[in-house]
């Protein structure tokens, strides 16, 4: 069997003990690239000279700190800067970037002692939901390899559940994280908006982004996000507020906690089999002593279009540095330099880029940024009061992480507009800044995986944990792996 079908405090008992070392563990992992990635293609470029190296000194440094982390492989989305390891975002624009530095989430890494194995496929600048939009390779469902695996963060999400490596990091806009934990059956923390800082993070929308991660179970997610969280001073938006041992204090109470049931999250839209889920997820809930009590959330139909304006605005705003002049793709045969900026532009962006680049820069546009971005911010505002009137009484909102399963390769890919649709019940979260987790909730009629999302107030990640923790002990979702 498998080592990556353990956990991280499983494997790190294993180090201590001197069972294996992390350069067998570390072999192991890019044997089992080499075996299972040619079918789910989930990493873009592998890291396994530095990778070794990195094993060498977690083994020279010993197992005895207890420290879980040290000498685990991991993965990065391709959107993180890594010193000396190409950085594309997906993107033809990035083909043969290599960065100089390292973003502070993997500098935390290394300093934790993790082990870089190489870098994961995503939608092209994080701008997609299904992983087709990157320029190298579309990532398949690790469940079923003719499904896509969600995005922007697929790569990041099928790469653990393939049982490749056993955590990654990935970055949620607008549900990039959870939507892809979700369709793969495996957990995804978006935490609130400042708990990590995004030095380093290729930007596509500076106001939603936030770097998470990826895990099997619920307390390897909370010894991940321990790792990267924290103040940093190279980041103007990161938080001046302490870490919580998130890991310490897992122990399944929910007893006397109140959830809210929002009733807009079963409608129309939301598949039958994912309502059934959430109800069952909310009755074992009850059993296990929280109070659970219909709400309403009223602006969920809003998050929609004012995510799409406002991300598409960030999004202009941030890629206009790719011009082709510094850095990045450039065009041939140009005799200007108005050529240099449109061939250049045209040819290294895809057409999901351009599409949001364009209505982005709509949105801006002198007439109409009061009709479209300012009114936008407006419902934005709207929305985080929504959350917090709702967390005035509640300790969490309990809802689905998706509207429906993991759907067939090429068929939204085509359609922006119910490929948009598909955010609906992610995208509230990232504008209004609170932290979201999404667990294995079940499996659909023809096995695939289903997602239960826990929403919180701000910096309330230890209490999410506690619940999500709770509903894993409750149920067997966890345990099951993708037969590859």
């Amino acid at each position: 069997m498998s080592k990556y079908t353990e956990t991280l405090k499983s494997l790190h008992e294993g180090l201590v003990n001197k069972e294996f070392s992390s350069v067998e563990l570390t072999k192991e992992a890019f044997k089992r690239i080499e075996e299972i990635d040619p079918k789910v293609e989930a990493f873009l470029a592998l890291n396994e000279a530095e990778a070794l190296k990195q094993a060498e000194a977690a083994d020279a440094r010993g197992y005895a700190d207890g420290n879980v982390l040290n000498g685990i492989p991991m993965g990065i989305k391709d959107n993180i800067v890594t010193d000396g390891l190409t950085t594309t975002a997906a993107s033809r624009m990035l083909e043969d970037f290599v960065p100089i530095y390292d973003a502070t989430v993997v500098t935390k890494l290394k300093e934790a002692g993790t082990v870089n194995v190489g870098k994961l496929n995503m939608d092209e600048f994080a701008m997609g939901g299904s992983t087709e939009t990157s320029y190298f390779k579309k990532t398949k469902n690790a469940w079923d390899l003719n499904k896509v695996p969600g995005g922007s963060s697929g790569g990041s999400a099928a790469a653990v559940a393939s049982g490749q490596i056993l955590g990654s990091l990935g970055t949620d806009t607008g549900g990039s994280i959870r939507q892809p934990a979700a369709f793969n059956g495996i957990v995804g923390m978006k935490p609130t908006y400042g708990r990590v800082s995004r030095y380093g993070l290729i930007a596509f929308s500076s106001s939603l982004d936030q770097i998470g991660p990826f895990t099997r179970t619920v307390t390897d997610n909370a010894i991940l996000l321990e790792a990267i969280s924290g103040h940093d001073k190279r980041d103007s938006t990161s938080a001046k507020i302490e870490v919580p041992k998130f890991s310490a204090n897992l122990n399944g109470n929910v007893a006397g906690m109140k959830v809210a049931l929002p009733k807009e999250y079963f409608q129309e839209g939301v598949s039958a089999e994912i309502q059934d889920a959430v109800r069952k997820a909310a009755a074992q809930f009850e059993e296990m002593g929280a109070i659970i009590e219909e709400v309403s959330l009223p602006t969920l139909s809003y998050g929609i279009p004012a995510y799409y304006i406002i991300a598409s605005s960030e999004a202009s705003s941030n890629l206009q540095r790719f011009d082709g002049v510094r850095y990045g793709y450039r065009a041939d045969d140009v005799k200007t330099l108005d050529d240099l900026y449109v061939k250049s532009r045209s040819e290294g962006f895809g057409m999901e880029v351009k599409r949001r680049i364009m209505l982005g820069t709509f949105s801006l546009s002198s007439g109409y940024y009061d009709a479209f971005f300012k009114k936008a911010g407006q419902i934005r505002t709207l929305i985080k009061r929504d959350f917090e009137r709702i967390f005035q009484e509640y300790d969490f909102i309990l809802g689905p992480t998706t509207t429906t399963t993991a759907y067939d390769l090429g068929t939204k890919s085509d359609n922006p507009i119910e490929m948009y649709m598909s955010d609906l019940l992610t995208v509230t979260i990232n504008l209004a800044g609170v932290p979201a987790i999404s667990v294995p909730g079940g499996f659909s009629e023809d096995g695939l995986p289903i997602g239960i999302q826990l929403i919180g107030n701000h910096f309330e990640e230890e209490k999410l944990y506690q619940a999500a923790f709770a509903f894993e002990q409750a149920n067997d979702y966890h345990t099951k792996h993708p037969n590859l």
